[in-house]
């Protein structure tokens, strides 16, 4: 999200509006979800809804892992030290990690009584956001040494390592390698058990959702690479190629007949669908990015790109207009068209929160100069 990680130099709008763009597909999914009657619910619209609702977790998650790269490389060519490096990647990855356990006690308070106490121990977005962070922090400090293009290089293919070694552990230790000696509120940080003795696939374990980070830090560094910085246009050409290519290697894995795993799970734990998310994404930022650079995305003010510079907030504040007590619609109770313009309230109140959020921190930038 926006606030993860405060690059040190000029936004990038690609990045903004991407952010922008899981936010609203966020939006979408928890206000139906939330609102619409049974009724409603046996309509089209849910369906397609939910469907979009299967972005917005990895856009943020990747994201995270492309900023961070993009931060991490302007501290080196600034000559600042590895140590020093990691120490500030790693505490702003321990900060999101806190906030999102303070996220999870504030749903308690306000859900309290009826909120179980084993949800102040649930592993949500906030919290695998937080420990990728701090988990990147680790990969970037021991690839650091030595000069900037070769540290650049070493940190993209480790990251690229990393991510297809966290996806393709996820399938065992969901299912036959589980780590059931652990007590259940740390195994659910490796595979989301909670307290329902079998993984969730609506939690956010470490496996697989911190390959989406590492995936997103290798395209970080990528993004850096000499050729990328010459031929922009044709390094995120490449990009969305890659993603193409992804989403056929996904689809030739999984209809071969070869089986490396006792429990096959596409939907869930599958390698193969990791790779074709990874390769969704890999598209949806290259057309952003175009969009961005050729389309009217920064033609004049942009809603999307502004809630994208604000997306920690707006996703920490709907929440309770959505699902909680302060829920701004009867839950379960709505058809399609009053939980649309529930939706659009929900949208209009978002941006103008982010406005004010955003006038309030230049104000107090140009009050401290």
């Amino acid at each position: 999200m926006a606030d993860q990680i405060q690059p040190a130099a000029r936004r990038l709008a690609y990045i903004d509006w991407m952010r922008g763009l899981a936010c609203v597909l966020m939006f979408q999914t928890h206000c139906y979800d939330s609102w619409l009657s049974p009724e409603a619910r046996k309509s089209s619209l849910l369906a397609w809804s939910r469907l979009g609702g299967t972005l917005p977790a990895p856009l943020f998650i990747f994201l995270s892992g492309l900023s961070f790269a993009l931060v991490t490389e302007r501290l080196r060519e600034k000559g600042v030290d590895r140590n020093a490096i990691a120490r500030q990647t790693i505490l702003r990855g321990a900060e999101i990690f806190g906030l999102g356990l303070l996220f999870r006690v504030q749903e308690f308070a306000l859900g309290f009584p009826w909120s179980p106490w084993t949800d102040l121990l649930r592993v949500d977005v906030l919290n695998i956001l937080g420990l990728s962070m701090m988990l990147m922090g680790v990969l970037c400090w021991l690839t650091g040494a030595g000069d900037v293009a070769a540290t650049r290089n070493r940190t993209l293919v480790t990251s690229l390592f990393a991510a297809t070694i966290v996806a393709m552990a996820t399938p065992p230790l969901w299912t036959a390698h589980r780590p059931k000696f652990l007590p259940w509120p740390l195994e659910s940080y490796i595979n989301g058990v909670h307290i329902f003795d079998q993984p969730q696939p609506w939690l956010f374990p470490v496996f697989p959702w911190s390959a989406f980070a590492f995936a997103g830090l290798a395209v970080g560094f990528f993004l850096f690479l000499e050729f990328a910085r010459r031929r922009e246009a044709l390094a995120f050409a490449v990009i969305g190629g890659a993603g193409i290519l992804a989403g056929i290697l996904s689809i030739l894995f999984d209809a071969s007949p070869i089986r490396l795993y006792a429990v096959y799970d596409y939907w869930h734990t599958s390698p193969n669908f990791f790779l074709l998310r990874c390769g969704i994404l890999l598209i949806i930022l290259f057309l952003v990015y175009a969009w961005c650079r050729w389309g009217f995305a920064q033609k004049g003010f942009s809603p999307i790109i502004q809630l994208g510079k604000t997306s920690l907030l707006v996703y920490w504040v709907h929440i309770e207009f959505v699902y909680g007590r302060f829920s701004i619609l009867p839950k379960g109770q709505c058809s399609e068209l009053k939980a649309t313009g529930g939706l659009l309230i929900i949208f209009v109140a978002m941006v103008v929160l982010s406005l004010l959020r955003t006038s309030w921190k230049n104000q107090t930038v140009r009050a401290s100069r």
